[in-house]
């Protein structure tokens, strides 16, 4: 049984074999490193003969753990049975946070999700006996917080199944997010490949002060990079500025760069860390970590000439940022809060506050909450209570009891909030919103990390705000987006009365943590009779079958099924909400395939134009419809298509339903991983104006697959209804290993060949 814990002879391994493979990698370059490239080619699978090119290169890399959510460890789970393999080659862990619905309050939405949710927890609990992985049960809390609290250790390297685990580069983790399959690669015993990211050096100075708080950088980074200005990219923080930040502070800025496209983002060790770690009884790690420093900051060289060894380099001055909030709609689409009234009023936003939520994986530390009572307090003072949905989402057990024990959860119950199961909730789509109904223009303040239409409450028409929690409560009482806590004053009781900035909050509880462990099950210590429990009947999961091989076949006259407009995250592809429960079944779940997607074709959201009939239907039963009648399709996309979630059923469905290609401008990161997994051919136009030649009733062919090679452009050929035909010419960026995976018809088939299964 491979051990779970992180104990401190785990991390001594990790990192005599980063201080080695290190030696030969500084050999070979001949040059200072970053913190970023020690921890990465510090777990290289071979660092002798790899190439080193970043942008370019792609590297094998050893992950020391692996960690899933619930709602995508179901598929991962389920595609490593078909591995063959007895148990995981890696500490492994799944955290059921994602299938809990917010509605009512903590007791009554657990009691609810354990009884809807009952056989996927007992599917993913008899799985992780079966296999070596620890479980966490439902209530245990958030993934990432868990995380954070018992496996991140500085230097280590992790993958997950959620696009936010770079939340443990709080802790100065090498954390990515990837789909199940590259879970499965590794779990199974196989490196991880990844494109050699580049690099974004962020220098932080001066101190934060007053109102300004950690979710304020990462906010206003969001603003300068953009949503895919981090594509491909690690993001690593430095300068005096780094140093001011707690861990957990630097873990709610390295968790939201999922939304510049980061692979990661990473903070170097400081003693921010090292009493987080003790603080968490890892003292033995902490030890270990001061021991081998060197292998956990960047040489000195880099933070003394940044520009010479990062692609890009961004300055904040912690000491002059103000506040920031960013939305609707994009997470890049940042102000400071001073600047939201005018734009409000210019762009028509809906002005009166209608929710506010605090906590998700991003912002529920103790930090976080101390500073939020510590205004909720001026406010009891004053007289003021939420009159509108005050909604507390603790990230764990352990800041659940803490917050609990020291009084903090009784002064936000007094204040009118609601606090819910330790769970994600509303941030990933579980909210059962009563208040508002559908398609009414509203907004909503949270302190989460994503705010695509529609993804908190399933009404696109919410508009979303995100900001610091101690923004969120002061708009929850002020109750318009044209309310500035840090100059406005709040009539009340025939008075005014205005918020004194939140006083410096401890980031640690001066009595401790409270670490209730009745959450945690480890896995059998002879799983032999352990049998994993899906049932035949189920509607909720589905024993997998692998997708066939490619036949050696050009792709001729595929139709199109849809031209995606504009922004189409993974949301748009495959929504969440109320279609989580059939994250295990990988047919009913295709039935919400492109629903909410804007298709170019169509006037109506997740419609297309069936060209074998000349209907318009759901995109999902024209792509049944095609593979019921033995043909193939192509899906056509706009700019950083698929950004957003790691989930990979935004490629596993299409690849269901008869998908053989996505042809788009450009690709978000894990997306275009995803698509490369499941046997789907992910194509970038060489030129983008092509993207506007391709019509409704138009085929495409792909030709010249048999002489797919790295680096070498593919043919198409767009056949026009009348019989016109233009020749248009697609890049790539499949390596040998990856066009294998796509002739054996996936890369779990690949991987299944390689071991003669």
């Amino acid at each position: 049984m491979p051990k779970i814990e992180t104990t401190p002879e785990l991390v001594k391994n990790a990192y005599e074999s980063m201080r080695a493979k290190l030696a030969t990698v500084r050999e070979r370059l001949g040059r200072p490193l970053s913190l970023a490239e020690k921890v990465l080619l510090g777990h290289l699978d071979d660092p002798k003969s790899a190439e080193l090119e970043p942008g370019k290169s792609y590297l094998l890399l050893r992950p020391d753990r692996v960690a899933m959510q619930d709602a995508t460890a179901q598929m991962a789970i389920l595609q490593f049975m078909l591995s063959g393999k007895t148990e995981t080659a890696v500490p492994s862990t799944v955290h059921c946070d994602h299938l809990i619905r917010a509605h009512s309050g903590a007791g009554d939405d657990m009691n609810v999700a354990m009884d809807e949710n009952k056989e996927v927890y007992d599917f993913l609990s008899s799985a992780a006996k079966k296999y070596g992985m620890g479980f966490w049960k439902p209530g245990a809390g958030i993934i990432h917080q868990v995380v954070l609290e018992n496996y991140a250790f500085p230097g280590g390297m992790m993958i997950g199944t959620d696009s936010h685990t770079p939340n443990a580069g709080g802790l100065g983790m090498v954390a990515c997010g990837v789909g199940g399959a590259d879970a499965v690669d590794v779990m199974a015993g196989f490196p991880w490949e990844v494109l050699y990211p580049k690099r974004i050096g962020v220098k932080l100075t001066g101190k934060m002060g007053g109102w300004t708080s950690p979710k304020d950088v990462i906010v206003r980074l969001c603003g300068i990079l953009t949503v895919k200005g981090g594509t491909n990219a690690i993001v690593e923080y430095f300068g005096e500025g780094a140093r001011n930040i707690s861990c957990t502070g630097k873990a709610t800025i390295t968790n939201m760069g999922a939304e510049l496209g980061a692979t990661c983002s990473i903070f170097p060790f400081d003693d921010a860390m090292d009493r987080y770690l003790r603080a968490t009884d890892r003292a033995g790690v902490a030890d270990l970590a001061k021991e081998y420093k060197d292998l956990l900051e960047a040489d000195a060289e880099v933070e003394a000439d940044p520009e010479k060894y990062f692609d890009q380099v961004v300055e904040i001055d912690l000491s002059t940022l103000e506040p920031q909030i960013t939305g609707p709609h994009s997470p890049d689409r940042t102000r400071g809060i001073s600047e939201l009234a005018a734009e409000a009023k210019k762009e028509g936003f809906a002005e009166n506050v209608t929710a506010a939520l605090i906590g998700s994986c991003t912002n529920s530390s103790y930090e976080d909450i101390s500073r939020v009572v510590d205004l909720a307090q001026q406010a009891l003072g004053a007289g003021l209570k939420a009159e509108i949905p005050f909604l507390i989402t603790p990230g764990s057990d352990n800041i659940f009891e803490t917050i609990k024990r020291d009084g903090q959860m009784e002064v936000l119950e007094k204040v009118g909030a609601t606090v819910l199961a330790n769970a994600c909730g509303p941030c990933i789509g579980q909210w059962q919103r009563d208040d508002v109904a559908k398609g009414t223009k509203n907004s909503i303040v949270s302190s989460f990390n994503r705010n695509f239409p529609a993804r908190n409450d399933g009404n696109p028409a919410t508009e979303s705000f995100i900001t610091s929690p101690e923004i969120v409560f002061a708009l929850a009482m002020g109750r318009k987006l044209s309310f500035n806590p840090l100059t406005d004053e709040i009539p009340v009781g025939g008075k005014s009365f205005k918020f004194k900035a939140p006083a410096a909050a401890p980031d640690l509880p001066a009595n401790g943590f409270v670490a209730p462990k009745d959450g945690y099950q480890a896995p059998a210590s002879d799983a032999s009779n352990v049998e994993v429990k899906v049932s035949p009947e189920s509607d909720r999961l589905q024993i997998l079958t692998q997708f066939p091989a490619w036949d050696g076949k050009d792709y001729e006259k595929l139709p199109v099924l849809l031209k995606a407009q504009g922004k189409c995250t993974t949301d748009h592809i495959s929504p969440a909400g109320t279609w989580l429960k059939y994250r295990g079944h990988l047919d009913n779940i295709s039935n919400n395939m492109f629903l909410g997607a804007k298709n170019a074709f169509s006037e109506k959201l997740g419609f297309g134009i069936n060209v074998e009939t000349g209907e318009e239907a759901e995109i999902n039963k024209v792509a049944r419809d095609y593979r019921d009648r033995g043909m193939r399709w192509v899906a056509v996309g706009d700019e950083n298509y698929g950004e957003g979630s790691s989930r990979e059923h935004a490629a596993m469905e299409p690849r269901h339903l008869g998908g053989a290609a996505v042809i788009v401008r450009s690709f978000a990161r894990i997306h275009q991983s995803n698509l490369k997994k499941q046997g789907i051919l992910p194509l970038t136009f060489a030129d983008p104006v092509d993207y506007d030649k391709i019509d409704a009733r138009d085929r495409i062919s792909i030709v010249g697959l048999a002489g797919l090679a790295p680096g070498k452009q593919v043919d198409a050929i767009i056949h026009k209804e009348g019989g016109e035909q233009i020749k248009i010419k697609l890049n790539h960026t499949l390596n040998d290993e990856q066009i294998a995976w796509f002739k054996a018809g996936s890369a779990l088939n690949q991987l299944r060949n390689e071991a003669g299964l």
